[in-house]
């Protein structure tokens, strides 16, 4: 994070990063837990991930009125605004993010708790992990981006972002061979095609994040501008 002459400033920025970050790795863990219970049963996690996302929910709220005190406050310029600005804009991916984990944990719990498991042994939860893995490393890398001001790790974020579509795609085709082959497991797979696509809007966040953190740091906005475009404005100057 950039130095200032203002200790204040500096101290209060620092505060809302750090918080802005804690609330990323809560969002990790909501994924883990999540995938966790579909995959072993344990709804004990769902409950675990439904308290975890009211935190997420808090902390968009506490932060988003830090962010507006110190715009306020210091009224500040350059990075500095353009900082602030960027996770005031990443607040809202990151909450959407632990909401699109809190969906899958209770996919898993209507799978489990009504279905049971006959339909569960069919499902593809070896290519619903997979999805899981790269959503969640998306993000893991979105927040290592942001904490090293690395545009460039950013911009192989948004690239990366193009093979959890491409998974999501494989993964719908699967389950929609599942319900032609079986109508009567049309409803169930339907919860695993909410998992899948919750799965893939994780990765559509950490990609829109990644790139607020090319904004940040260059002062470029690369939304819709192309992968090609991006990777290139992230290595310029």
């Amino acid at each position: 994070m950039p130095k200032h002459t203002n200790k204040q400033f500096d101290i209060d920025l620092k505060h809302i990063c750090s918080q802005f970050l804690q609330m990323g790795e809560i969002v990790k863990v909501m994924i883990d837990d999540a995938i966790e219970a579909l995959v072993n049963r344990d709804m004990n996690l769902v409950n675990i991930v439904r308290d975890h996302e009211k935190k997420v929910n808090r902390y968009e709220v506490e932060i988003d009125e830090q962010i507006s005190y110190i715009l306020v406050r210091h009224q500040p310029t350059a990075i500095d605004l353009r900082m602030l600005l960027a996770v005031s804009k990443m607040l809202t991916d990151m909450e959407r993010s632990g909401d699109e984990a809190e969906k899958v944990a209770n996919a898993a719990y209507r799978i489990h708790g009504i279905y049971g498991s006959e339909f569960y042994n069919r499902v593809p939860t070896t290519e619903i992990r997979k999805m899981a893995g790269n959503a969640r490393l998306m993000l893991k890398r979105t927040l290592d981006a942001f904490i090293r001001l690395d545009p460039i790790q950013a911009a192989e974020v948004v690239r990366s972002d193009k093979e959890v579509d491409k998974e999501w795609k494989g993964t719908l085709f699967n389950l929609i061979a599942c319900m032609i082959e079986d109508r009567r497991a049309i409803s169930r797979a339907t919860n695993m095609i909410f998992i899948a696509r919750a799965l893939e809007r994780i990765g559509d966040h950490a990609k829109n994040m990644s790139e607020r953190v090319i904004y940040m740091v260059k002062g470029a906005d690369v939304r819709h501008t192309g992968i090609k475009n991006t990777e290139r404005l992230a290595r310029e100057g």
